[in-house]
């Protein structure tokens, strides 16, 4: 079971500055056994966004988020109010958040800290994308996860080695950063990676963070 907790609703709130239209999104899988993003805190949250002024332009739950297909099958049906919206709230795990931001043309903003996943994965069978890194960064990084994704798990910027748009150490592999960069420009919120975003605690991440070097 992928264990999460949702982010404290100021988290939330910050995120959504500047978006007046809001569509949420919520997981009737693991997310709803913690009670953190099932039906009833869909609509708590759904509130909650409504006394801050935002609109809500729809919800949709889904099964499974980690299944990218079930996501984009079950969001292509909310698709008019999806595109009424500024941006995507989504309360699950990474992996959920990333498959949502790899099937629509939004920003997609994570509603929950994916904390362990004890062991067992999602559905998504064609590579990890979440490490259980506690507080999650897909805020800041176009919904595509550089820990994860990025063989050197790097949180500011790509290494300079890549080429091609291709992993210097995995030649095979996309570079995460270049996908980064190329999804935010795409959305045309590159100025986000002008954010000064914090050093990460890795106190909090399941695996205690990338082996520091001797």
């Amino acid at each position: 079971m992928l264990t999460t907790e949702q982010k404290p609703i100021e988290e939330i709130l910050k995120y959504l500055e500047g978006d007046k239209d809001v569509f949420i999104v919520g997981c009737r899988g693991c997310a709803e056994g913690c009670h953190t993003g099932g039906e009833q805190e869909v609509l708590d949250i759904k509130q909650k966004l409504g006394d801050a002024g935002k609109t809500v332009t729809g919800t949709s739950l889904i099964d499974f988020m980690c299944n990218e297909n079930l996501v984009r099958m079950t969001l292509q049906a909310q698709e008019d109010k999806i595109v009424d919206a500024d941006s995507l709230i989504v309360l699950c795990c990474g992996i959920g958040v990333q498959a949502t931001s790899a099937v629509v043309d939004k920003i997609v903003h994570p509603g929950c800290n994916t904390v362990s996943m004890g062991g067992r994965h999602g559905e998504w069978r064609d590579g990890e994308r979440c490490l259980e890194c506690g507080n999650c960064i897909l805020e800041f990084t176009g919904g595509i996860c550089p820990i994860a994704r990025c063989a050197k798990s790097l949180l500011h910027g790509p290494c300079g080695g890549s080429e091609g748009g291709k992993c210097e150490v995995h030649p095979d592999l996309p570079c995460a950063w270049d996908l980064i960069i190329q999804r935010l420009t795409k959305l045309g919120k590159l100025d986000i990676l002008e954010d000064i975003v914090p050093p990460k605690n890795w106190g909090v991440s399941l695996t205690g963070g990338p082996p520091r070097p001797r």
